[in-house]
């Protein structure tokens, strides 16, 4: 090698050297955080587990830099409040459901739709992919990680649902806001409540019916209510794991880098994962208690819940900018991870 070009390249070998250093410890030389993360569901649920993995996946990979602490069991506010204690710091990180406050979150509404979403795994990968390019807009005063659904729900009921009128004249504790509109348009009445709640109202007879996911029936303790299961994935809930944009802004770069890395419809998908199995199983659980009736439908059936839900679709979409092409991509996304509903 002539000497000029091995000059040249001793000089940028010893460049590279001097920049790694500089490189790999940046992250240990960041200031230790730690962050408060918020759940309303009770520790024995497993999406506690999820976010606390989640967690720990951040601090391997930020050296330690990045601690973080959760507080399930609504500790730090009610479940209703998630979203505002995210954008007020009450919590750095809190798990919302934007349903629980109708109106405010119109576009991720979309997932809410009644079957729309056939399962929370590819669904959950697929609506984060979907929404991030809205969050900015809808969520802007937070700084939204994930959206992510759990495995779809039903109706759970002291009397048997079969058929949309059914559903006339009824008290529903509805599963989301889009539930909710679900049981005004087939002439039930609305009782709002929690998860955590949930029980109790069904208990006291101010709800004979609810909409949740499977799993969660008896993790509530709500099987020891309610006796009949309509067997079909009627709906999904949507949620998002949303930080509070103050503390985002006050880390590292390099530490932003790693929460980032642990932002992406991949860990929408992870987190939701376990909770998707668990409520899955709910079915069988069900199906296996003494005195329950999980029921499916027939096609005839089937056809006529899908016939009355359809003007839902037409109510969301009058609250949406350019929404046949909101709803089209999200179905699309659906289609790409195998999740939407046939």
């Amino acid at each position: 090698m002539p000497v000029k070009h091995l000059a040249t390249g001793l000089a940028a070998l010893l460049v590279a050297a001097a920049l790694l250093p500089a490189a790999s410890p940046a992250v240990a030389q960041d200031k230790t955080v730690t962050l408060k993360m918020s759940s309303w569901v009770p520790p024995a649920h497993p999406l506690n587990p999820s976010l606390v993995a989640w967690a720990a996946d951040i601090e391997k990979e930020s050296g330690g830099t990045i601690k973080a602490t959760l507080f399930p069991s609504e500790q730090l506010g009610k479940a209703f409040d998630h979203y505002d204690m995210a954008r007020d710091g009450i919590a750095d990180l809190a798990y919302v459901n934007p349903g629980y406050q109708p109106g405010r979150f119109p576009i991720i509404a979309a997932g809410e739709l009644p079957f729309l979403i056939a399962n929370a795994k590819g669904g959950s990968a697929a609506l984060d992919e979907w929404y991030r390019p809205y969050a900015a807009k809808e969520m802007k005063d937070v700084h939204v990680c994930f959206a992510f659904v759990n495995d779809p729900g039903t109706f759970h009921s002291r009397h048997k649902i079969v058929l949309p009128e059914d559903i006339k004249g009824d008290k529903v504790r509805p599963g989301n806001a889009g539930q909710g509109a679900m049981v005004t348009l087939l002439g039930g009445t609305n009782v709002q409540s929690s998860a955590p709640e949930a029980r109790e109202v069904l208990e006291r007879g101010v709800a004979n019916t609810i909409g949740f996911p499977w799993g969660s029936i008896v993790l509530f303790g709500i099987d020891k209510v309610v006796k009949y299961h309509m067997d079909v994935p009627l709906f999904a809930t949507t949620f998002v794991w949303a930080m509070n944009q103050a503390k985002y802004d006050s880390l590292s770069p390099a530490q932003r880098r790693v929460i980032d890395n642990h932002c992406t419809p991949e860990w929408a998908e992870k987190v939701a994962s376990p909770w998707a199995d668990f409520e899955y199983g709910g079915h069988a659980k069900l199906a296996a208690e003494p005195g329950h009736e999980v029921y499916k439908l027939t096609p005839e059936q089937l056809a006529a819940w899908r016939t009355a839900v359809a003007p839902l679709t037409a109510r969301w979409a009058s609250k949406v900018d350019n929404a046949d092409a909101v709803l089209a991509d999200l179905k699309a996304a659906l289609k790409r991870h195998g999740a939407l509903a046939e």
